[in-house]
């Protein structure tokens, strides 16, 4: 079993207010960035990658992840279709993925992210494709518009929980991604992040910096190989690979991070 103790610190209100400012000014100055080249022509697929994984990379900095990597990535690369499902108990997730796998990696995001003003606009720049959980026929038309980005090259990121877990434990998976991966052929990659919940826990802004972070690349699992019928077969495959993972590496109770308290 993984050891994810944690050394303990104090924290200050000045660390406080520069993770925080820091983060959001980090965000806006990408999403300047990249709506200045899209507005002269000069955006492509690759810079989207590449100030992505920068982003990524300095959020994860800010906060002082500690962040371990284990399995490797298929190639992204063979024309295949793929699909990265991860379990979903953080903010932090994302930038994770996007920091240490490869590949044009965008997330199905939900609509509402895309009327965050300058946000949304950069989201629909980057080809990040939407998903309307509140309107079934808009829904159908988003995962559509996600399979085509599929087919185009991009590496769909989603959350199976379809919201963020409390404490880390996976919530009840949704259909959505799922359909997608048997429509398109792809190949599902099971992603557990382990110990990010303790980061930035859902529904709180608590703030916890230098915490240990494990990140595996599980097997994949090849969706044209199970049928319509099979679908629940599948997501029961799909989940019990990330619940290994997951049970893999537990943090020790009682282990407290420098604490951000930003309520």
């Amino acid at each position: 079993m993984s050891n994810l103790a944690v050394i303990t610190e104090s924290a200050t209100l000045a660390r406080r207010v520069g993770v925080v400012l820091g983060s959001v000014l980090l965000t806006a100055y990408h999403c300047c960035v990249i709506l200045m080249r899209a507005a002269v022509g000069r955006l492509r697929r690759e810079h989207i990658d590449r100030y992505a994984r920068s982003w990524a990379r300095v959020l994860l900095r800010m906060a002082r992840i500690d962040i371990r990597v284990q399995g490797q990535a298929p190639d992204f690369s063979d024309g295949r279709r793929y699909i990265i499902l991860c379990n979903h108990s953080s903010h932090y997730d994302i930038p994770v993925s996007f920091a240490h796998l490869p590949g044009s990696i965008r997330m199905l995001a939900k609509k509402e992210l895309f009327s965050i003003p300058l946000f949304g606009q950069t989201l629909r720049a980057g080809e990040f494709p939407s998903i309307n959980r509140g309107n079934r026929h808009q829904a159908v038309r988003d995962l559509q518009n996600a399979r085509r980005l599929m087919e185009s090259g991009i590496v769909l990121w989603a959350a199976p929980e379809g919201t963020r877990s409390a404490d880390g434990r996976l919530l009840p998976f949704k259909k959505g991604c799922f359909h997608l991966a048997l429509d398109t052929d792809a190949v599902i990659v099971p992603l557990a992040i382990r110990g990010i919940h303790q980061v930035l826990p859902a529904r709180t802004w608590r703030l916890n910096l230098g915490m240990p972070v494990e990140v595996e690349i599980g097997e994949p699992i090849d969706a044209s190989q199970y049928s319509v019928e099979r679908l629940p077969e599948l997501m029961a495959e799909t989940r019990a690979r990330l619940q290994a993972m997951l049970d893999k590496g537990v943090a020790p109770a009682g282990t407290v991070s420098e604490e951000l308290t930003l309520a």
